[in-house]
């Protein structure tokens, strides 16, 4: 450290890269919100891997103290995140109990198929 930098000054780098990181987290889950009410399922493992990537990214910074607008702006940034991510999660459901049944009845066919020896 030289003598001109103090403890605060390294921490600011950090802070702006945490309030970064969370405003990452909510324009990928509100892009993520956009693409499962369009029934865009695609794209959606992508942004998901994306989004774990930026959670890695913080867990790697660790606990940092955010200045009063900083905190005031990762609150609201997560109120977004958690929103659209409930969002997400509302849309998806039924995609993937419906996947499950899918698979369910393929399972069964195959089953019957071995067990009587039609081909499925």
């Amino acid at each position: 450290m030289s003598t001109t930098e103090t403890p605060d000054s390294q921490a600011v780098p950090v802070r702006h890269e945490v309030v970064r990181c969370y405003s990452e987290l909510a324009s990928t889950m509100s892009l993520m919100a956009s693409l499962a009410r369009a029934k865009e399922w695609e794209r959606l493992p992508e942004l998901e891997a994306r989004c774990a990537a930026v959670v890695d990214r913080l867990k790697a910074i660790g606990t940092v103290s955010l200045d009063a607008v900083q905190l005031e702006q990762v609150r609201n940034l997560i109120d977004c995140i958690h929103s659209d991510q409930e969002e997400v999660c509302e849309l998806v459901k039924p995609q993937l109990e419906s996947l499950m049944a899918k698979m369910g009845q393929l399972q069964k066919r195959s089953e019957l198929g071995k067990a009587y020896g039609t081909p499925y």
